[in-house]
Formats: C-alpha cells, sequence, structure tokens
C-alpha cells in the first residue's frame, strides 16, 4: 500500500495559524459560489442524541467541494452545561479526505471553525440581506459562535450600537468585556430579550433553549430589519413570517419539513414556510443567481443551520496557510 500521511492540526495550531477575518470570508464565500454553481454535495447533518436533547447532542455534517479536491465529515459535539466543566458547549474535529480515492488527508481540531464559519454565514447573510446603513446590533446569546456573529458583522458594518444579552449575567458581562477589548467600542449589555433586540436593524438569535419558547416578540421587529436565528431550539413566535417579505436560508435540504430541531422548525412543519414561499439559497444571492435585499423597507429573515462545505473551506484555509508557515504534524496512516 502507498505510504499515505495524514495532515494533523490541533487546537493550539489552529489559534497559531489565526485566520484573519478577510481569509474567513474569502473562504467561507468560495464555498457558496461552488455551491450555486452546482460544484458541491451538502447532505443533511444527523445528530447522535446521547440522553436527552436538552442535555446536549452531537451533530455530524458530510459535503464535498470539487474545486478544493476535498470531501470532508465534521463531527461536533453541542452539551448546554459543559460551562460547569470549564469547556466550551461545542467541541468539533473535521475529518478531510480526497474525494476520488477516500484517502484521508487531515484531521483538524474543528472547534475554532465551527464558530468562524457560522460567524461568517451570519455575516455573509449580513452582507447581502441587511439594511444598508445599519447601526444597531441586537445579539442573543454567548457562546463560541456568537463571538464571531459579533465581530464579523462589525468588520462589514461598523455598528454605533452593539447590544448583547443572555441567560446568565455572569457570561454576558464577560463576553461584553472581551468584545469591548478586541473591537475597541462600547458593548451594552441588556437584561431582556426585549432591550436587547426591539428596533434593532440586525437581529440575531443564537440562544440555547431547552425546549422551543417563544421569546422573540414579532412586535419587536421594525419593518426593513434583517432577523438571523440559528438556535437548534425555537425562540420565534409563529407570526413572524407574517411580517417577512423575505426567507432566505443556507440550504433547504436541512431546513425543510422531515427534520428535527430549528428556529423555524415549527413554521415549517405548520407550513408557513415551504420551497415554494422560500425567496432563495443564500448562494444563489451570493453566486448572482438573485438578487438580495431591494429596498430598505425589506424584512427578512435569513436562517442557516450550518453547511459542511463551510467547515471544509475553512479546513483547507487552514492547511494551506499552515503549508506555507509550516505549522502541524503529519501522522502515519
Amino acid at each position: 500500500m502507498t505510504d499515505v500521511q495524514i495532515n494533523y492540526l490541533n487546537g493550539a495550531d489552529v489559534a497559531r495559524l489565526s485566520l484573519t477575518d478577510h481569509e474567513i470570508m474569502e473562504a467561507v464565500s468560495g464555498a457558496l459560489a461552488a455551491q450555486s454553481h452546482g460544484q458541491t454535495v451538502v447532505e443533511p447533518r444527523v445528530h447522535l442524541v446521547p440522553e436527552s436533547s436538552d442535555k446536549g447532542h452531537f451533530n455530524v455534517l458530510r459535503g464535498v467541494i470539487q474545486p478544493l479536491g476535498l470531501a470532508g465529515v465534521k463531527i461536533v459535539g453541542d452539551f448546554v452545561d459543559n460551562y460547569k466543566q470549564s469547556l466550551p458547549s461545542e467541541m468539533a474535529v473535521l475529518n478531510l479526505f480526497d474525494p476520488v480515492t477516500g484517502m484521508p488527508k487531515a484531521i483538524i481540531d474543528a472547534t475554532r471553525i465551527t464558530d468562524m464559519r457560522t460567524g461568517a454565514m451570519t455575516a455573509l447573510g449580513a452582507r447581502f440581506l441587511a439594511p444598508r446603513n445599519s447601526r444597531i446590533l441586537g445579539h442573543i446569546g454567548t457562546r463560541g459562535t456568537a463571538y464571531w456573529n459579533i465581530r464579523l458583522l462589525d468588520h462589514l458594518f461598523d455598528f454605533e450600537e452593539i447590544r448583547v444579552h443572555s441567560r446568565r449575567a455572569e457570561s454576558r458581562e464577560a463576553f461584553a468585556q472581551r468584545l469591548e477589548q478586541d473591537l475597541g467600542k462600547k458593548v451594552t449589555v441588556t437584561t431582556t430579550w426585549e432591550a436587547c433586540l426591539d428596533g434593532a436593524d440586525i437581529l440575531v438569535e443564537a440562544s440555547r433553549l431547552p425546549e422551543p419558547a417563544p421569546l422573540l416578540k414579532t412586535e419587536w421587529v421594525r419593518k426593513g430589519a434583517l432577523i438571523i436565528p440559528y438556535g437548534t431550539m425555537s425562540a420565534l413566535e409563529l407570526s413572524l413570517t407574517d411580517v417577512i417579505d423575505k426567507v432566505v436560508v443556507d440550504d433547504w435540504g436541512q431546513c425543510g419539513p422531515g427534520r428535527p430541531y430549528g428556529a423555524l422548525r415549527q413554521h415549517v412543519d405548520q407550513g408557513k414556510i415551504t420551497r415554494e414561499t422560500l425567496y432563495a439559497e443564500l448562494c444563489d444571492i451570493v453566486g448572482g443567481k438573485l438578487p438580495g435585499r431591494e429596498n430598505d423597507s425589506e424584512t427578512i429573515l435569513f436562517w442557516h443551520r450550518g453547511l459542511s462545505i463551510t467547515d471544509i473551506a475553512l479546513g483547507a484555509a487552514l492547511l494551506n496557510k499552515a503549508t506555507r508557515l509550516g505549522v502541524g504534524q503529519k501522522l502515519q496512516f
């Protein structure tokens, strides 16, 4: 058998490589462009629930990006109470393969990748769908992905006001302090969902609810706003879609009927969002097939569930940078 060496990047390697905001956005944009041109395979994620979904579960994401010559499988654990053991709630491993031979090519700590690619999807959605002069961001949730949501959104919009909220006071205070240090601007900590979201130009809902609960009220959404929910359990009122002009998703295959979980699961299952009423998948907007926001009065909803190809694209970007800088290890297969 041919000698096979696998590239291995651990968490310290990924941190050392420190992809820039531009590198992250470019990698994810490239994945969506490939998706738009039919050069990817995206299979709906599957779940492994060890005990009960309110405590946590594993997501298994699978995909192929033909222009990069890579297939990938990412396994990410999502466990709510990990903070009690000083662990991140989401930890992940990405495995990359040659899609022609199946030969393993890399093993990468994908915890940071998960955070970065989620933030990049949020930011890319806002680039095409948010009001052009967005000045106020309201963000629910402080998990790892939340930092990259706000960092990359602010990279695009340079907000005048950033509001954050989460269930635990200690987490939202520490989160705001980190953001203030990294962004060099004030971040407002709010004690209620309403104070965080009411009247914001961009509303991001990244909560971690144990079960669906309509905590984001439709009446807080101003006309012309962009709403980006991606919690596992829905925090949205069923009436929200009644005030929406366009619904955009990352992948209808993962959002459509018959799938578990997701911020708009009830809306889909009750027929308030269908394939026919869906405006677009984000890749079609990024790829220029459809316009995004067409005027400032459009109220738009962008729901992303997580694309395997964005993990693969960031994994490839990390591998390329690691090769240039001599970072990482080779493992004998």
